[in-house]
């Protein structure tokens, strides 16, 4: 008999914080598009949506609970995917308020950035010439001198919050030194396995997304984590695709969504997150994966269960 086929967890990030409305008229701005677009992704396959909030007059990203409250019960109620907080909300806000999100609704997953990073946006200016809202220049003009903040004791301190509420994380790595950071908080018991390692590439002032880069990112996790860990591959921008079949044919899980690239292929503008999964999971079925339910994601990552979040 042949062996079973590996499933593939597919993640769809809806909305995110970096790309503004002026980029793409297809990006979720308001609750109902959120909710619209997040049901979308999860019928297309989709088994997790990883979800931020805007201010639904101007497309500011914001990590204000009620404006979650909006969306995240309907998203709920019409389907089994695992919702994933974000705790990174945007790098221009302070810890405290990124984390509001999440230790209100204490969900079953959150994202957790491994480290302080510098995080320039500003090169988008060069490609959008137009903006409709004044924030959205000035938040990419921002980006020349902005540093994500996540310090070591940040970070213990969303561990801790997370593990009281029995929330685990999807540990966003966006260099080798990421993965360091999370191997100090496995030693000392804060974070534990099966981790669910999101490997970031093709952000200036991360690793980048050249194949090696890659590879790199896996040996040093291999080595770091062995099999404790679930591995997933986020290519920014045109990189999106490409890097998500290399490391998926490597043993990767695979993460899309209009967070992380308005693209559907080159010069070619993503109408839905919805679109972006049909491609992913197009590609996967054609190198013989299976697509993973929500329910076997969760078995996966050893998540607490849809029944036991606060929304």
């Amino acid at each position: 008999m042949g062996k079973d086929k590996r499933k593939v967890i597919v993640t769809c990030a809806v909305t995110g914080a970096i790309h503004t409305p002026s980029m793409s008229p297809y990006l979720p701005v308001t609750p109902e598009d959120i909710t619209r677009a997040a049901l979308g992704a999860a019928e297309a396959g989709a088994s997790i949506l990883h979800l931020h909030a805007r201010d639904p007059e101007t497309g500011k990203p914001t990590q204000d609970p009620a404006v979650f409250e909006q969306f995240l019960p309907r998203i709920k109620q019409s389907t089994d995917a695992v919702i994933n907080i974000t705790t990174g909300g945007s790098p221009h806000m302070t810890v405290q308020e990124r984390m509001l999100p999440a230790t209100t609704f204490k969900p079953e997953l959150a994202s957790l950035n491994m480290g302080s990073m510098n995080f320039g946006l500003y090169p988008m200016l060069d490609r959008f010439a137009h903006f409709t809202h004044e924030w959205e220049r000035e938040n990419l003009e921002k980006s020349r001198d902005l540093v994500f903040k996540n310090t070591f004791q940040d970070i213990e301190t969303i561990l801790r919050i997370g593990n009281e509420n029995g929330t685990r994380f999807e540990f966003e790595c966006y260099d080798i030194s990421h993965l360091y950071n999370l191997a100090h908080f496995v030693d000392r018991g804060l974070a534990k396995a099966p981790l669910f390692i999101q490997s970031v590439f093709g952000l200036l002032g991360g690793i980048g997304s050249h194949p090696e880069d890659l590879m790199h990112m896996k040996r040093t996790a291999d080595r770091l984590f062995g099999k404790s860990y679930q591995w997933s591959i986020l290519g920014a921008g045109r990189s999106q695709m490409s890097l998500a079949a290399q490391g998926a044919a490597q043993g990767a899980n695979v993460r899309v969504g209009l967070e992380d690239s308005i693209w559907i292929a080159p010069g070619e503008l993503a109408c839905s997150n919805a679109d972006q999964v049909r491609k992913i999971c197009q590609i996967l079925t054609g190198l013989s994966l299976d697509i993973a339910s929500p329910d076997e994601a969760r078995a996966l990552l050893d998540l607490k269960g849809a029944d036991d979040v606060n929304f």
